[in-house]
């Protein structure tokens, strides 16, 4: 085993009153890859600022070997005193300045020129410049904190290969699970202030924590100490969650394989269902929609069907249009030719996760409830806030505190308390799990596999999408794009091996993965069929408009009290009225389906 290059021992650090490091450690080699791994604000990102030798420690010992090079890459680049972006590559060079040539080839391979103004960059070619400065010189240390934030899947997949390809000692901070999984071989948890090392990588690191959390607690229960049961939560909590969140992965794996089966080619509707205050079955229906900005189609006869229930990921590089094609979907964007339709009974809720809309002088209290009371209402159940802020990983002490002093991802966290707490049957993610920590990260996954409504989602994290949707809309280039059944990885071996996002081939057509279904309905439509196709749109309008009205008769508080058997006739009308509107929808489906594969054929 070759020797350490860097090691910190003993570190120290304490920031006001309480200690942010008591004891951490660090060991790095040449060839090390190690992930660094914690809650937020556990002091990841300090631990290796002082790896990297740029904030001093209270106490410990930091060695580093005589003439090794460090590289730091650091969450907000300073780029002052450079003109190009070429420039501030070449300046990391150090005594490797002879192989410039390296520094414009990692700027090509990262989409950029070199000759962008740094002061002008948008924050993902500020990520990308950064990474250039640090992987240019190949050095012997590798420190990186969050390296993929702002990039693309293409950037991920070429990052991925690029450290894989390195024969520095490398150490990593990152929310991308898979990233974590194919690249480490070490793991450090920082926790309470310490650090624990396993010698295996990240893929292993849950089952280690969580034996390691349960031996502690039967630790202190053999001791006969207490601890505060927000706490307990809070701290181990995370392994009965991972632990459901089994079941509910094959949960997932189950629905994917139903949805698969009942995806067929997409035709035109007219009309969707609404059932009392669930949304309708069809939530949207886009029909050949396309988008131009000038002369550049960003998409391009596109059409797909969400039903309730459907948990959609868009995926694709910068710049391809996802959130454009999500705000058409969405009927925020209106779509130069085609049609969006969208569901009845539709409540939106979109996940802000730029927090812009947290109001920083409000409490935790405050910005939950509303301001009035201390309940919130969940699931049409009414809730004490404070039982409701642990399940985001709030301690009853922080229901009075300011918004405004929370952490990054403490303002993450009840950015999703506050979008699961507002009634909806839609929620719409762009970009979710930017800067959230692994823990909040499977807190998010475990809410969304309890939401009852339907997702759209925009995602770079490929292991998120893996375990969150059904389906996945990922580009083809040229403004083409094509859904496919299952997660990000079954969307890869759909694909083909060789076929990842970056190749983004164009030319497919649409329905494509649906050939075989489109030939096993090649059977000609009879009279009765084509009627039927042509009047249950009728049929459905009608029924829409009896159960609207019956739904206004129930709404009356008091008619069960003075009219208890107009009520009774009306709750029976009215199920009677849904269970007519799921049949001629399913019926209206299906012919549409046999229309559609008709055509195609």
């Amino acid at each position: 085993m070759p020797p350490p290059l860097l090691v910190l021992q003993d570190i120290a650090l304490t920031f006001g009153a309480a200690p942010l490091l008591a004891g951490a450690g660090l060991s790095v080699s040449s060839g090390d890859r190690i992930c660094l791994v914690g809650r937020n604000g556990s002091g990841k990102s300090t631990l290796l600022r002082i790896a990297a030798g740029l904030v001093p420690r209270d106490s410990g010992r930091r060695f580093a070997q005589p003439g090794a090079t460090i590289r730091y890459l650091p969450q907000e680049p300073d780029f002052a005193g450079f003109a190009t972006t070429l420039a501030y590559v070449e300046a990391g060079l150090g005594d490797a300045g002879t192989d410039r040539y390296r520094a414009a080839y990692l700027l090509e391979q990262l989409g950029l020129t070199g000759e962008e103004d740094p002061a002008k960059l948008s924050g993902g070619e500020a990520r990308r410049t950064a990474l250039a400065r640090v992987l240019a010189p190949e050095p012997d240390i590798l420190l990186l904190d969050e390296p993929t934030n702002h990039l693309d899947l293409p950037g991920i997949e070429w990052l991925e290969q690029e450290l894989s390809g390195m024969r520095s000692g490398i150490v990593t901070i990152s929310h991308d699970r898979r990233l974590l999984e194919r690249l480490s071989r070490a793991t450090v948890w920082l926790d309470r202030g310490v650090t624990r090392v396993l010698d295996q990588g990240f893929a292993q690191f849950e089952t280690w924590r969580d034996q390691i959390l349960e031996q502690e607690e039967l630790d202190r229960h053999k001791t006969g100490r207490k601890i505060l049961m927000e706490e307990d939560w809070v701290r181990y909590g995370v392994s009965g969650r991972r632990k459901r969140n089994q079941k509910r992965l094959g949960d997932l794996h189950a629905l994917r394989k139903k949805h698969k089966e009942q995806r067929a080619a997409v035709g035109k509707v007219k009309m969707a269902a609404a059932e009392a205050d669930l949304s309708g079955r069809l939530v949207i229906v886009a029909d050949d929609i396309s988008k131009s900005f000038g002369d550049r189609a960003v998409v391009r006869d596109f059409s797909a069907r969400v039903i309730r229930g459907d948990r959609v990921g868009i995926a694709g590089r910068n710049g391809a249009g996802k959130t454009t094609l999500l705000n058409m979907l969405t009927g925020k964007l209106i779509p130069d030719t085609g049609d969006v339709k969208l569901g009845t009974n539709l409540a939106e809720v979109e996940l802000d996760q730029r927090r812009d809309t947290l109001d920083p002088n409000l409490t935790l209290s405050q910005t939950l409830t509303g301001g009035a009371g201390h309940t919130v209402t969940v699931g049409g159940q009414n809730r004490h806030v404070v039982s409701y802020m642990k399940d985001f990983l709030f301690g009853p002490e922080q229901a009075n505190t300011p918004v405004g002093v929370l952490s990054g991802g403490e303002r993450g966290r009840l950015t999703l308390a506050r979008a699961f707490a507002t009634p909806s049957n839609l929620m719409v993610l762009d970009e979710p799990t930017n800067d959230l920590d692994l823990e909040t990260l499977e807190l998010l996954q475990e809410r969304l596999a309890e939401y009852a409504g339907t997702v759209l989602l925009v995602s770079h994290d490929r292991d998120f999408l893996d375990r969150v949707v059904t389906s996945v809309i990922a580009t083809e280039g040229d403004g083409r794009w094509i859904e496919y059944a299952g997660g990000y990885s079954d969307m890869l071996l759909q694909r083909g091996p060789a076929k990842t996002l970056a190749d983004a081939p164009g030319g497919r057509t649409r329905g494509s993965r649906n050939g075989g279904a489109a030939k096993s309905r090649s059977r000609k439509m009879t009279f009765k069929d084509k009627h039927a196709l042509e009047t249950l749109p009728v049929r459905m309008a009608e029924l829409e408009r009896e159960m609207a009205r019956l739904n206004r008769t129930l709404s009356d508080p008091g008619l069960y009290l003075r009219q208890p058997a107009q009520f009774a006739a009306a709750t029976q009308a009215l199920d009677a009225a849904q269970t007519a509107m799921q049949r001629a929808e399913e019926q209206w489906l299906e012919l549409e389906m046999q229309r559609e594969a008709l055509e195609g054929a």
